[in-house]
């Protein structure tokens, strides 16, 4: 009997803790579900953009290798237009950018470049397009802006790309001590092999003016040439004087 009793009580205790805190129970199951259910939803819509703006990008880049523009241009508006968020966006600013170049409109691969580095895209991307617009820059004699753009940055697998190019702009403005820097730089970096061609980067140090003493030592002004010999011109006077006397 007390076994009997003791099942009712538990019986009865359940249905109480359920009174109390089924409703909890049950919302939180749709919740989870809901959640689960969007959680799908929004990675299958995902996955499908990354696939649509994977066609879009292989449409792209058959035109570029075809030189086709126009085309390509209208593919890469799409891409820019409709799948900003993935990476074949970006991607495709450094497509056009190339085909701009191969059209000779540096000015048009540059302003695309721009836009690549002020966008949300990520770093490894963002190097590729910074080292492409150095060489538009130094290419268009902005050497000043080349400068600018990479003096400050510092990134292992792009550090002699943009010291090479650092070196080019250096030699340009002449400051040809910091071009060799530059220059030794790459040639010291163990990561330069495979990016960067070496021989030529010796030759562009063996290619750099020498400064010779002459050079170095700053020619007197007029006027510090001019007092000396007035000086001895003085001095001459006196001891002539001296003599007739």
């Amino acid at each position: 009997m007390d076994d009997l009793l003791s099942e009712k009580e538990q019986i009865e205790q359940i249905r109480t803790w359920w009174s109390v805190y089924g409703g909890y129970v049950i919302f939180g199951v749709a919740a989870g579900a809901l959640l689960l259910f969007g959680y799908n939803y929004y990675q299958s819509n995902k996955l499908k953009a990354q696939l649509e703006a994977s066609a879009l990008y292989e449409e792209l880049a058959d035109h570029v290798v075809d030189g086709d523009l126009d085309e390509a241009e209208v593919v890469a508006g799409e891409l820019g237009a409709m799948y900003a968020d993935t990476t074949y966006s970006a991607q495709s600013k450094l497509a056009i950018a190339r085909l701009y170049m191969d059209k000779n409109r540096d000015q048009d691969a540059a302003d695309v470049l721009s836009d690549l580095l002020a966008s949300d895209s990520g770093d490894a991307l963002k190097h590729v397009a910074r080292l492409r617009l150095a060489r538009i820059l130094l290419y268009q004699d902005k050497a000043q802006e080349v400068v600018d753009l990479l003096e400050n940055e510092d990134n292992p697998a792009f550090s002699a790309g943009y010291g090479e190019v650092l070196g080019d702009a250096y030699h340009a403005l002449g400051r040809i001590d910091d071009a060799q820097a530059a220059y030794q730089r790459v040639l010291m970096d163990p990561l330069s092999q495979g990016t960067v061609d070496q021989r030529l980067v010796q030759w562009k140090v063996l290619d750099l003016p020498e400064i010779t003493a002459e050079e170095a030592v700053e020619p007197p002004a007029e006027d510090e040439l001019a007092e000396p010999v007035v000086e001895e011109a003085a001095e001459a006077t006196e001891s002539n004087e001296e003599v007739v006397e």
